[in-house]
C-alpha cells in the first residue's frame, strides 16, 4: 500500500481495479472501485449512516456529493431524483472515473463527476450531501465548507455526517460561529459513532 492520500489529485500507484457487491438506493451492484481512493473495499460507515438518516432528496435541480470518491451518495441521488442533475466533486481524477464507471453500471446518466473547479459559478444546489474529506486538515476541510455550503439554495438544506471522535462537535460550533445568521446548523443523528448535521439555509 503506497502512502498517498485518497485526496491526491493524481494518484500515483498503478490503478488495480476491484468489483464490489453494493447497494445503491436498495439494489444490489456489481460496482467497480480501485486503490488510491477513499474506501475501496465497501460503502464506507459514515456515508451507510448519513444514506440512513436523510430524506428523500429534491425532485429536480442541481444537487451536489462534496467529496464522492467512488460514488455512493452521487450514484443514491442520481437514482432517488432522476430529473436532477447530480455534481460528484472530488479532487481525485481516479475517484471521478470510477463514478463514471459506476453511473453506466447503475443505467443513470444523470451525474457529472468533476474537479471542484469544473461546476460553473452560478450553479445553486437544491441539496448538499456530503462524507467531508475530515483528514485533510481543519484548514482545508473549512475553506471546502466555505466555498460550497453558502452555494445552497434558499429555503435549501445540506447534509454532513462526521465522525463524532474525528471533531464533529467542534465543527458543529465552527459552523454555527463562522456562517452568516441566515444559516442553521442541527445535529439530526448519531449512529456508529457518526453524527448527521443537517446545515440549512433560511
Amino acid at each position: 500500500m503506497s502512502n498517498e492520500h485518497y485526496f491526491a489529485s493524481t494518484p500515483e500507484s498503478e490503478l488495480k481495479l476491484r468489483t464490489i457487491h453494493a447497494k445503491i438506493a436498495g439494489k444490489a451492484y456489481e460496482l467497480t472501485t480501485s486503490n488510491g481512493i477513499f474506501s475501496p473495499e465497501h460503502i464506507d460507515t459514515g456515508t451507510q449512516v448519513l444514506l440512513a438518516n436523510v430524506p428523500a432528496p429534491p425532485p429536480g435541480g442541481n444537487v451536489l456529493d462534496l467529496g464522492c470518491g467512488w460514488g455512493p451518495i452521487a450514484l443514491t441521488l442520481a437514482v432517488e431524483s432522476p430529473r436532477s442533475t447530480v455534481w460528484a466533486v472530488d479532487v481525485n481524477e481516479r475517484a471521478l472515473d470510477l463514478v463514471r464507471r459506476n453511473a453506466a453500471i447503475v443505467g443513470v446518466t444523470n451525474i457529472n463527476a468533476v474537479t471542484p473547479d469544473q461546476v460553473p459559478d452560478d450553479v445553486v444546489f437544491t441539496t448538499i450531501w456530503s462524507n467531508p474529506p475530515i483528514r485533510v486538515g481543519k484548514n482545508e476541510l473549512h475553506g471546502l465548507l466555505e466555498k460550497w455550503l453558502p452555494r445552497l439554495d434558499a429555503g435549501s438544506d445540506g447534509w454532513l455526517v462526521v465522525q463524532r471522535n474525528l471533531g464533529s462537535d467542534s465543527l458543529h460550533r465552527w459552523m454555527q460561529a463562522t456562517f452568516p445568521e441566515d444559516f442553521t446548523f442541527v445535529r439530526t443523528a448519531t449512529n456508529k459513532g457518526y453524527r448527521v448535521i443537517r446545515a440549512r439555509k433560511k
